[in-house]
């Protein structure tokens, strides 16, 4: 996915993690999200953005 990456504590990984398991349906889960099936809801049309907001208030 990403040739270039080089540093493994890259902002990079953390967002693909973050896409992977809260925003991205899964076919194995029947088109469900991973965070859903453990009971954690991303309210909102626009969930990179309410993931962001809740991260920037935990500081």
């Amino acid at each position: 996915m990403f040739r270039g990456l080089k540093k493994v504590d890259s902002p990079a990984i953390t967002g693909i993690q973050l896409y992977h398991n809260y925003i991205r349906p899964h076919m194995s889960l029947d088109g469900d999200i991973p965070a859903s099936r453990a009971g954690i809801e991303i309210k909102g049309d626009n969930k990179w953005l309410t993931i962001i907001q809740n991260a920037s208030k935990k500081n």
